[in-house]
């Protein structure tokens, strides 16, 4: 349990559901300011803090949590001196939480990148089985990347509007050419500087190698499909051996091993220039060998375990770069997806950059390639010494017990989707979590702490905001579905209060008034200006409160993927889910040294609850089609 005790977050380390489908309006990204987040009041936001503890902690632990807040609001208290600081912050800064949260929640968070923190969307599997279908759904797929990036470029890409709401679109700008670097007591992150030429190269990764390829002509269009078809065989005709090193698990390992390890990787020149090149590239292609062949059953599973990680040391992880923002993953067995590092950018962003390279895929605008030479792709080179070596061989030995620990379930529900929900006039994001709470609550007789983000990007600079899922209304809910006594009409009711308790608490979140950002705001506040921690962050039920037993969230595509990531305690689940019109993709993780969890006993009590749900939900239309023939007769 060592490598858990520093991840005390106030929220997940990974992008935001999407209650409502995100648009495109044709108005130019940086044509017109956002508005700056809010700050909320002290007073609701604590009174919303014990409304969240209360399916939670005991009748006791409640009251003394009350005595302490009650205290920290009192007039002239600390909570009082702590939010007019955090006033002044507001009012002198674009936004008052987003690099006090990127710091926190990320650049400052220890455990590994792989598994603990960056997201993988798994893909559709393509309809290629060899190394030949590989390279040319690699090179439309590269076409594709630079087709969206062009709108970035041009400053053409059309802002994005949800609930009515404009978007930021800044993480847009920074996704390309970033990267996260290791440092041994924090990370920190690269961006190209402005006003420099950006670069004009992606990484290719293949059989533990990595390669410079540079993907603008001369004259500054980008290469054609052909034309990269072409370059990525060249690098395919220069990294036939696979007795290399796999460099790339490096980057797996523990912060601060990683971050020591980069250090003295860092000493020789070479390693540097490569290093660098692979940090600075726009994004990175891997294109991963076969995996062993699983039953149809554990196959989704399988593809999930391959994006998240890579399958292992001995598989394809050395062929990644997990500090880097954007990683592609194509396999030879037409199995393709996207790891991605968050402290730069959250999940929808990434997700519209999906659903347009997959677009872009199916139909590809044909040009002609230009009868030009073209540069041999430059391969990176690495000097590795005894030390080196050994640090590759530790986190090798790391990552593969982590892979082991893992325990993923992949599947998709096949009796509604988001429709159906729709249909019946309840969001589909809060019924899925009042389902999450039913199937929790079956599996473990209790409720547990459940985070789901939300995004803030309706204003500057906005991130995300913690949507706790867990409520006094869902556990009513799911008492009542355990209770025999208890009638379909009566159950029914409490689901559509719990559903709008949670839809309420959603637009709370949505408009910058949720509590988790500004309780951590108010906690850095006194340790930013050398005061104590206030006792009511030292209290019991706020350390139950934000143990996030469950972490969720919605990666609304229209591309039938799913996301996955593993869970943010040892004795919790990550469950991810991409609610499509017809059905529903869900991935549940868990970790397998904890006897308690079991993703795919989970799996199985999520896919029961749905369907308990989804019969109470037929019971109105049945119970609406009688009373009419009823009346009629």
């Amino acid at each position: 349990m060592g490598r858990w005790r520093l991840l005390r977050l106030l929220g997940p380390p990974w992008g935001h559901p999407v209650p409502k489908a995100t648009v495109l309006h044709r108005r130019n990204a940086s044509s017109f300011p956002l508005p700056r987040q809010p700050l909320p009041p002290l007073a609701q936001t604590m009174a919303q803090y014990l409304r969240s503890l209360e399916p939670l902690v005991s009748p006791e632990e409640l009251e003394q949590t009350k005595q302490l807040v009650a205290e920290f609001v009192a007039p002239g208290g600390e909570g009082e001196r702590l939010q007019a600081r955090l006033q002044r912050r507001a009012d002198r800064m674009d936004n008052w939480i987003t690099d006090w949260w990127v710091q926190s929640a990320y650049l400052e968070n220890r455990l590994p990148l792989a598994v603990h923190s960056n997201p993988a969307v798994v893909l559709p599997k393509q309809d290629f089985s060899d190394w030949k279908g590989q390279l040319r759904f690699a090179a439309k797929l590269i076409a594709g990347v630079l087709d969206f990036k062009a709108k970035i470029d041009h400053q053409t890409l059309l802002v994005e509007y949800s609930r009515g709401y404009p978007l930021c679109m800044d993480q847009y700008a920074r996704i390309f050419g970033s990267c996260r670097l290791p440092g041994p007591k924090h990370d920190s992150i690269f961006l190209p500087p402005p006003g420099r030429r950006p670069p004009t190269y992606i990484t290719v990764a293949r059989n533990f190698q990595f390669f410079q390829l540079e993907v603008y002509n001369s004259d500054g269009t980008p290469l054609t499909v052909d034309q990269l078809h072409w370059q990525l065989q060249r690098i395919r005709a220069q990294s036939w051996k696979t007795d290399k090193e796999p460099l790339g698990v490096l980057t797996s390992d523990h912060r601060h091993t990683w971050g020591q390890a980069y250090t003295t990787l860092m000493r020789d020149k070479l390693n540097r220039e490569s290093a660098r090149a692979i940090q600075r590239s726009l994004f990175t292609v891997c294109l991963d060998a076969p995996v062993l062949k699983v039953s149809d059953a554990r196959a989704a599973s399988r593809l999930a375990a391959q994006m998240l990680h890579g399958g292992g040391s001995h598989s394809n992880s050395g062929n990644r770069w997990f500090d880097k923002t954007l990683q592609f993953i194509v396999g030879e067995d037409g199995s393709c997806g996207v790891l991605y590092e968050q402290a730069v950018a959250e999940g929808p962003p990434i997700a519209t950059i999906i659903d347009h390279v997959l677009d872009y895929c199916k139909d590809p605008v044909p040009v002609r390639a230009p009868l030009i030479p073209l540069p041999l792709p430059k391969k990176l080179y690495f000097c590795f010494t005894p030390e080196i070596k050994r640090d590759i061989e530790h986190a090798k030995q790391y990552l593969d017990i982590l892979i082991t620990d893992l325990d993923i379930n992949c599947f998709t529900y096949l009796e509604f989707g988001k429709d159906l929900l729709k249909r019946h006039k309840l969001s589909p994001d809060s019924v899925l979590q009042v389902a999450l709470q039913l199937a929790y609550y079956r599996t473990h007789g209790e409720l547990g702490a459940t985070t789901e983000s939300a995004s803030l990007r309706r204003f500057h600079r906005g991130r995300t905001e913690t949507i706790r899922s867990a409520t006094s209304a869902a556990l009513a809910f799911v008492k009542a579905m355990a209770d025999n006594s208890c009638q379909a009409p009566e159950r029914l009711s409490l689901l559509k209060e719990a559903v709008e308790v949670h839809s309420t608490l959603t637009e709370q979140a949505l408009n910058g008034l949720g509590i988790d950002r500004h309780l951590l705001g108010l906690k850095l506040e006194a340790i930013a200006d050398g005061l104590r921690v206030p006792e009511v962050f030292m209290d019991t039920s706020y350390a139950v409160g934000s143990y996030w037993k469950l972490s969720t969230g919605q990666v609304a595509a229209r591309t039938d993927c799913v996301m996955c990531y593993g869970p943010l305690v040892p004795d919790g689940y990550a469950v991810c889910y991409n609610p499509l019109p017809s059905h529903i993709n869900f991935a549940v993780t868990a970790f397998n040294c904890c006897q308690e969890t079991d993703a795919e006993q989970l799996a199985r009590s999520l896919q029961k609850a749905l369907d308990d749900v989804g019969a109470l939900l037929g019971n109105v239309g049945c119970a609406t089609n009688q009373e009419e023939e009823e009346e009629g007769s």
